[in-house]
């Protein structure tokens, strides 16, 4: 099976060109978005370029948030001002409700041969997550083609990533299918020694991923809050960090994989602060009056020794309490030898919403091969599933 890329898309102009895409980003006060926000929104710019230079009529769609009814905070009004800047073109914002009459049609009729147009947030409608065929049916009325650009959103089977498939001819934007090139290539041809760097604070949001990681990777290095529910497996002491009984569970089952390396030394600081007292402790000498909040100075040394050997690299997770400076080093160094270990020497692939941001701060994320906008996505797409939002683009 083959994934139908937009290679295949002829003869464009005057096409109306359905783009799912992913612009669910934070939003400042008066829906100001800061430069490292718009990451999601950036990465959608090839295909939307791509099809205004083709001359075709680019109809997109996202949601933002997870609203209850209409509510005005989640609006993509700000978001379509933004785009339209990024574009430097106009970009249409169509706030009416696909459930009013044909009010969308019409402003829609209205686009021009390369010109963008925005749907208010999809999520104000509940048949969006519920997959409901005849409100999927209405989204490709407004269409000749589907686009699906959204990797991040295709782990989920909703109508406006699986459900329009079933009624429009349908394709992965250039973003989509840069993620399953660079995914695949870590599943089905990874150079070897491959090193995976995982961190975040549950086991079992990641537990699928992690057992294939074991089968394909040579070593798995766990940091965060995932560190913890091993150490609490162990018997060891986290003083006043906090972890669920069933993830420790969960640890105590991987704790037998000889491909899992956990830290020697941890960073144990009295508060969750920045004018915290810290302390470099061994994972079994924490007090109980302090917290795990980074990985120690010689996990760091030892950890950064083994992923300079690796040929494959993927990241993902921070390995400790990143959003206070004090205890950001250990994923800032990490995340700095994986980006000066890609483009050529190993090939490296980091994703995930604060893992991004982790990337951000070391100043190095050009240099990364594939930074992967989709975290709960990359994670099942590395598990070896499916996605429900790639199945319907694949061909024999």
């Amino acid at each position: 099976m083959k994934l139908a890329v937009m290679a295949g898309l002829k003869n464009l102009a005057g096409k109306r060109v359905l783009v799912r895409v992913d612009f669910n980003i934070p939003l400042g006060p008066k829906g100001r978005i800061e430069p490292a926000e718009g990451i999601k929104v950036q990465a959608a710019l090839p295909t939307v370029e791509h099809l205004v230079r083709a001359n075709a009529r680019v109809i997109l769609v996202s949601h933002l948030g997870r609203p209850k009814d209409c509510e005005p905070k989640y609006s993509l009004a700000p978001i379509a001002k933004y785009l339209a800047g990024l574009l430097d073109r106009p970009v249409k914002f169509v706030d009416d409700c696909l459930e009013d009459g044909d009010k969308v049609d019409r402003k829609l009729a209205q686009l021009k041969d390369g010109e963008v147009a925005l749907l208010e947030n999809i999520r104000y409608y509940p048949e969006e997550e519920e997959n409901d065929a005849k409100f999927a049916k209405r989204l490709a009325r407004l269409a000749d083609v589907f686009v699906n650009d959204a990797f991040a959103t295709c782990h989920r089977a909703h109508a406006s990533t699986a459900g329009v498939t079933k009624y429009l001819p349908s394709y992965a934007g250039l973003l989509v299918e840069k993620e399953v090139r660079s995914l695949d290539r870590l599943l089905k041809r990874p150079q070897h020694p491959f090193a995976v760097l995982m961190g975040g604070a549950k086991i079992s949001t990641k537990l699928p991923t992690l057992e294939k990681m074991f089968k394909v990777a040579d070593k798995v290095f766990i940091g965060g809050g995932m560190a913890n529910c091993f150490f609490k497996a162990q018997g060891h002491s986290i003083g006043k960090s906090k972890v669920d009984p069933e993830e420790v569970k969960f640890a105590k089952k991987l704790l037998k994989n000889k491909k899992l390396v956990l830290p020697v030394d941890v960073l144990a600081a009295s508060a969750l602060a920045e004018d915290a007292g810290v302390r470099v402790a061994a994972p079994d000498d924490v007090r109980p009056n302090e917290y795990v909040v980074d990985i120690g100075t010689q996990t760091m040394r030892d950890f950064a020794l083994e992923l300079k050997k690796a040929k494959t690299l993927v990241w993902n997770g921070p390995v400790g309490l990143f959003e206070i400076k004090k205890f950001s080093h250990g994923s800032v160094i990490l995340g700095r030898v994986i980006a000066s270990r890609s483009r050529g020497r190993a090939f490296g692939v980091v994703g995930g919403g604060e893992t991004i941001v982790c990337l951000e701060q070391t100043g190095m994320a050009e240099y990364v091969d594939h930074i992967s906008t989709g975290g709960g996505a990359m994670l099942e797409y590395l598990s070896g599933k499916v996605l429900p939002g790639i199945k319907p683009l694949l061909r024999k």
